[in-house]
């Protein structure tokens, strides 16, 4: 029953660390992982699969969408422009956006539209999790964008790069009209040298000594200088008059209608309507750029047509300003948009009449790509949509009307004139078929022939077919090009392939293995011996045998029809001088032929054995035969010295690669055991900590391990069964006598404390402090310093020995898990809500 409960505590522990996990995962880290993924180039679909598996749902990444959409959170693709911000920083964005967002915006179009492509096109197909999913994620990465299209021409007043300030480095024009607060400059020279600098006062008079005021206001430039010439011709004859202006004066104008910050502006007086317009933001998303009218005491002086000055440079329009000239941008009448295979796919603004060719040209005209022929346009007819298809012929006479949509498509992606050759031919590839290329015998020649290793008995000809099925026609190749057979006239898209033999027998190897130096697969060639693929292999090794080469062919029989129990061919050869196979000169090898040269079995690597501590002379020593024991080291070194403690000698031993996988299995057995011990009725939760510290632990082990042995006993008897034969990498340590004893594990105090002869193990746990409250009494055990690991019982009290350590482990949980009924418990979720509800039945 004990067992029963605590395997239903194991599953509610597994259900609510499952549903703990699931909720775990919170919005920013979902917009964490979102954004990594995206810089990684994973695709919308796999970012998908990642959220669901980390445990994100629906309703959590509509959550996510929510936050985005109300700026908390910001993905790549979405567009963060502020309607409610103040007017002069809402002119500032718009002129950096227009400088960025085009590439953005056709960016943006083109990965929605592949995404739709996407889509699934059956609308009676219900969609998995993961595909609504992954519509969900679509709409947060590229949301739908609620400000219209980019019209054509409408960031020329918003684009920073344009400001249309007027110049003041530039002759005084002859047609400017001067105004209070100009200031002229006079200029007189001959008879008489005089500079006159006024202003014209706000009454439009500057005053002139011996001459008094004169009238400048409402005249030229022009116009000003002869009326001074005529003026003072009494006062300066014989003199010649100049009149130009100092600093201009500064005019008023209002822009009012459809601009993004309608008002009056101040501007210099050489300014024109375009610096006006600027100075406005430019035209908003619902203003016109081809009928801008400009009034000047309530009569209209100028129409600019802004299409007109940026297609034909046509700027007759821009006239300069007078003060209190007014500038009405008004609504649009026609917009169309051009979208598909043209060179600047955007809306347009059309006046009344204008054609969709007008239209086309004003797009940068076809792309190289384009379907020409025929022109799809959808039009708003105010309750349905409608379709007309316009060829191209009648593009030029086709009258748009607003809202329309022109989509021009691109090509088929197919040729009406290509044929292709393949395979053994110099130059195979795509070529014309036409005139000069019209059967097979002209494409190969046109591909420069057929190659050297050409196989000319068939070659394949596919044909495409009108109902775009293919079918294979087979050819005599070589028949075709001496004449005697009659050449193949060919169709578009025909195929030929002329293969090779080299390919029809697929890469030929032979492989050589053993004792060599360059061991591996080498590629096959005639006539190769078994000298020659050795020198190719780089020679033989100093451990090879030159009496024993073994060659392994396979059987191979294309004709056979029954069933064969010989699997190779084998044979064996030697080596004499002269590096020549003895007694088969004329052997060669065939395809796949493995050849191995043995090792030479009385070949034996120089092994070293260590020995450190007290012995005469430390190092490293070469084991002199296979059974070279610790006496023979410690003889080698020249015996011991009067310091050596013998009972305390240890031996370090190097793993081989068996004893490493047995090392990973013992620890992998470890794990599951503290992993049961973690999961357990006290704990109420996952010890990771413990967990943690075993992988740390499995770590840090190095490849070797310890050896227990008898030093003394070896040295006294050689040759026993204590003198143990040393391995390549052994370690000897003799080590000093050690007068101390470790007292470490579950007890009040670890120490160390000096030995005292005779005394048993209590004695010892008792200097330390005594047992602690976990200790395990019935588990003591001992570490000697040769290696030795002894379990301490009760008629074993007294074998304490000067260097050893005294180890007290901890109790085991009393509610510990094994494997087997962890094995018992289900992982699926259903499995464990059905064993909740036999819990709560068992409480009730």
């Amino acid at each position: 029953m004990n067992m029963i409960k605590r395997i239903m505590f194991l599953a509610v522990v597994l259900f609510f660390v499952n549903t703990a996990f699931a909720q775990s995962i919170t919005d920013d880290k979902v917009v964490e992982i979102i954004m990594s993924e995206q810089k990684k180039g994973t695709s919308q679909q796999d970012i998908a699969s990642i959220l669901l598996k980390k445990g994100v749902t629906m309703e959590q990444l509509q959550r996510v969408k929510k936050k985005a959409e109300e700026g908390e959170y910001s993905f790549d693709g979405m567009d963060d422009y502020d309607e409610d911000a103040e007017s002069e920083k809402k002119i500032d964005r718009s002129r950096k956006k227009s400088t960025d967002d085009k590439n953005t915006k056709k960016t943006k179009k083109t990965k929605k539209d592949a995404r739709i492509r996407e889509q699934p096109e059956n609308p009676f197909l219900v969609e998995e999790e993961e595909k609504m999913l992954e519509r969900e994620l679509v709409s947060i990465l590229y949301p739908e964008d609620d400000e219209p299209e980019e019209i054509f021409g409408h960031n020329i007043f918003n684009n920073e790069l344009l400001t249309f300030e007027p110049s003041m480095n530039i002759p005084t024009p002859e047609k400017y009209i001067l105004g209070a607060g100009d200031d002229v400059i006079i200029d007189i020279w001959g008879v008489s040298q005089q500079n006159i600098q006024q202003t014209i006062s706000p009454d439009g008079k500057i005053f002139i000594d011996g001459v008094g005021l004169v009238n400048m206001a409402g005249m030229t430039v022009a116009q000003s200088e002869q009326y001074l010439k005529d003026m003072l011709a009494e006062v300066y004859g014989g003199s010649q008059i100049a009149v130009s202006l100092g600093s201009v004066r500064s005019i008023q104008v209002q822009v009012v209608g459809e601009v993004l910050t309608p008002g009056t502006f101040t501007v210099s007086a050489l300014s024109t309507a375009f610096n006006a317009l600027y100075a406005a933001g430019g035209i908003n998303d619902v203003g016109t750029l081809r009928d801008i009218k400009i009034y000047r005491d309530g009569k209209e002086i100028a129409t600019i047509d802004i299409y007109d000055f940026i297609f034909n440079g046509n700027s007759s329009g821009d006239v300069r300003l007078l003060d209190n000239d007014i500038i009405s941008v008004g609504a649009y009448k026609e917009i169309v948009a051009v979208d598909g295979c043209v060179k600047r796919p955007m809306k347009y603004e059309m006046q009344e009449g204008e054609t969709l060719l007008k239209a086309i040209s004003y797009a940068g005209g076809f792309a190289g790509d384009a379907y020409t022929e025929n022109l799809n346009i959808t039009r708003k007819n105010g309750r349905e949509y409608s379709m007309h298809t316009v060829s191209r012929s009648e593009a030029a006479t086709f009258t748009l009307k607003d809202g329309d949509s022109i989509m021009v498509d691109a090509m088929l992606d197919r040729y009406s004139n290509m044929i292709e050759i393949m395979g053994a031919v110099f130059y195979p590839g795509k070529y014309e078929l036409g005139t000069k290329i019209s059967t097979v015998g002209e494409l190969v020649a046109a591909a420069g022939g057929v190659a050297e290793d050409a196989f000319l008995g068939r070659a394949v000809l596919q044909h495409r077919n009108f109902d775009n099925t293919i079918e294979t026609e087979a050819l005599d190749i070589k028949g075709i090009l001496d004449g005697s057979v009659a050449d193949r006239p060919l169709r578009n898209n025909d195929l030929l392939f002329i293969p090779d033999n080299t390919q029809m027998l697929g890469e030929q190897t032979v492989s050589i293995g053993g004792e060599i130096n360059l061991p591996g697969k080498y590629r096959f060639a005639k006539n190769t011996t078994i000298e020659d693929l050795i020198l190719q292999a780089g020679g033989l090794t100093r451990a090879a045998t030159v009496m024993k080469i073994d060659v392994f062919r396979h059987i191979l029989d294309p004709k056979s029809i029954a069933y064969s129990e010989e699997l190779t061919e084998n044979y064996s050869f030697a080596l004499k001088d002269g590096f020549l196979v003895d007694g088969a000169a004329d052997f060669v090898l065939e395809p796949f032929d493995e050849v191995f040269v043995r090792r030479n079995p009385s070949y034996h690597a120089v092994s070293i054995v260590k020995v450190n501590g007290c012995v005469n002379f430390e190092g490293g020593y070469a084991m002199t035969n296979k059974t070279y024991r610790l006496s023979d080291l410690v003889s080698a070194a020249g015996g011991l010295t009067s310091l050596a403690y013998l009972k305390g000698a240890n031996l370090s031993r190097k793993m081989t690669k068996e004893e490493r996988q047995q090392r990973e299995q013992a620890m992998r057995t470890s794990q599951i055991q503290m992993l049961e011990e973690s999961i357990s009725e006290s704990d109420k939760k996952l010890n990771v900590a413990l967990l943690d510290s075993l992988i740390e632990l499995k770590m840090d082990m190095n490849d070797t391990y310890p050896v227990a042995i008898n030093l003394q006993e070896a040295i006294a008897n050689p040759g026993s069964n204590s003198d143990i034969t040393l391995r390549e990498g052994d370690v000897l340590n003799v080590p000093e006598y050690n007068p101390t004893i470790r007292v470490n594990g579950e007890v009040r105090n670890p120490l160390s404390i000096s030995y005292e002869s005779g005394k048993n193990v209590k004695y010892y746990i008792k200097h330390a402090g005594g047992y602690s409250g976990n200790a395990k009494k019935s588990g003591i055990y001992i570490v000697y310093m040769n290696g030795n690991v002894v379990k301490v019982s009760k008629r074993s009290r007294k074998v304490v020995e000067p260097g050893c350590e005294i180890v007290v482990p901890r109790k085991r949980s009393a509610n510990r898990l094994s494997a087997a009924e962890m094995a018992t418990i289900g992982t699926s979720t259903a499995s464990i809500a059905t064993m909740i509800v036999s819990i709560i039945s068992l409480l009730k």
